[in-house]
């Protein structure tokens, strides 16, 4: 059969951009070599890992906060096979809803792993299919560590750590980033002694500093602990144990940590294996990222790719932006994504959120900004739903008042951003939120104040 468009991957960037492509009448299929759509996100990412950070939270605030509110009685116990299976029954939830809009567009799945042995033909097993143009959203996997070896039982990936047989005693997180520091939550709050190792010598890198640092002093509080500033060297196992042998880069000492579990979380890599782009002599990266120009496009004629397979952050809002866009040009229209403007969320809790520039990118571009912060602790529903810790900062040129950058650590920041993201996106002044009405009592009330504080200050503080 052939098509206007072959999509591989059915993750965020690939069933986004096949559902965009069907809407602009292109006869439209996506290879998948899972059992079900979704890709990482879906099925071993976003998704099931919000459902164990929910369902943690809960149990953080029944131990904590329920008593100081009138809520008396014994703190539920953690059933983990039926926390398990919540889990499970959300992805399905979402795996199945991409098959209803596949089947409502009339979008082929494809299932099997896909491989290009020409431009304008996807193999899959032994059926060749030809179309007018690829898009390659094949996503990402896990990038390993010398001397760590995975078996997703004691040594895990993300993968692994949504699915543990048992809450560990101890575990060990190797990377304070995004997902070391989320699945790290997850397992402190069910009780897990957690400690992390980063090489760096502060968390989440590329973040706002000040944020940073507010950030690892809460998850501290919360009985995280951190060893910064060490390279592993290796883990080894041994009686259902895992020792993590480390060197702290100011002095060169070895240390080892022994916990139950290790769980690698350095980041990911572009999962591009078996798709033959040696072969076609598709330009890669050194980092083995597909080189892209303005339009998505790869330098072989009518192959395309998006999402985690080319530059840029690994997120599932950019590779669905990418996935709209790269369909309008097919369809021939003009696709857009404003990479100034996309945000990023770490979802514990409190909760990071950022968009923008930080405030150490605008002093090293040179540019003159002024800052409007505002603390949670000034927020009348922050400190009734004991969400005070955090704050609301806001960076806008300092002639012009256009925002430059916002970064939220407090309640709900990963749904405030996006407040400053339309803002940012119309070209709007911090005086443009100062002056828009906010409903009271709302956490949102905190990103108002934060841009009064860029004019004549703040009302609350």
């Amino acid at each position: 059969m052939s098509y206007d468009v072959i999509v591989i991957g059915s993750g965020p960037g690939g069933y986004v951009c096949a559902i965009r492509c069907a809407q602009l009448g292109l006869k439209t299929a996506v290879v998948e070599g899972r059992e079900t759509l979704g890709g990482t996100c879906l099925n071993v990412g976003c998704i099931p890992s919000k459902a164990l950070l929910h369902a943690t939270h809960m149990l953080h605030e029944a131990e904590h906060n329920f008593a100081a509110m009138g809520l008396k009685g014994k703190s539920p116990s953690v059933d983990w096979t039926q926390m398990l299976k919540y889990k499970d029954e959300t992805i399905a939830q979402n795996t199945k809803g991409i098959e209803f809009l596949f089947k409502k567009n009339k979008i082929d799945w494809i299932k099997g792993w896909a491989s290009i042995p020409e431009a304008g033909k996807v193999k899959v097993g032994d059926d060749v299919h030809e179309t007018k143009n690829i898009v390659i959203a094949s996503g990402s996997e896990v990038a390993t560590l010398p001397g760590v070896e995975i078996d997703e039982n004691i040594v895990v990936s993300s993968t692994g750590a949504l699915a543990l047989k048992k809450i560990p005693k101890s575990l060990t997180v190797i990377g304070a980033g995004v997902i070391g520091l989320e699945m790290g939550s997850v397992y402190k709050r069910l009780g897990a002694e957690v400690t992390v190792i980063e090489y760096l010598d502060t968390i989440t890198p590329g973040m706002d500093a000040e944020v940073q640092k507010v950030f690892k002093r809460l998850l501290e509080k919360q009985g995280i602990k951190f060893i910064m500033g060490a390279a592993v060297q290796g883990v080894s196992t041994a009686k259902s144990k895992a020792t993590t042998t480390y060197k702290l880069r100011k002095d060169d000492s070895e240390h080892t940590l022994e916990s139950d579990t290790v769980l690698l979380a350095t980041g990911r890599k572009p999962f591009t294996d078996g798709l033959g782009l040696d072969a076609l002599n598709v330009a890669t990266s050194k980092r083995g990222m597909i080189e892209t120009d303005a339009n998505w496009a790869t330098n072989v004629k009518g192959i395309y790719a998006i999402g985690d397979a080319i530059t840029g952050p690994m997120l599932a809002h950019k590779a669905e932006d990418e996935g709209m866009a790269v369909a309008e040009v097919i369809a021939g229209k003009q696709g857009h994504v404003n990479y100034g403007v996309i945000p990023g969320v770490i979802y514990t809790h409190p909760e990071v959120a950022t968009v923008g520039q930080t405030e150490e990118q605008l002093k090293e571009a040179g540019k003159s900004y002024k800052v409007g912060k505002f603390s949670f602790m000034g927020n009348g529903r922050a400190k009734a739903n004991f969400a005070g810790d955090g704050f609301v900062k806001l960076l806008a040129d300092k002639d012009t008042d256009r925002i430059l950058g916002a970064h939220i650590i407090g309640p709900m920041a990963g749904d405030l951003i996006h407040e400053i993201c339309v803002g940012m996106e119309f070209g709007a002044a911090a005086q443009d939120i100062a002056m828009t009405c906010h409903a009271h009592p709302t956490y949102s009330e905190a990103v108002r104040e934060a841009a009064l504080a860029c004019g004549d200050g703040a009302i609350h503080s």
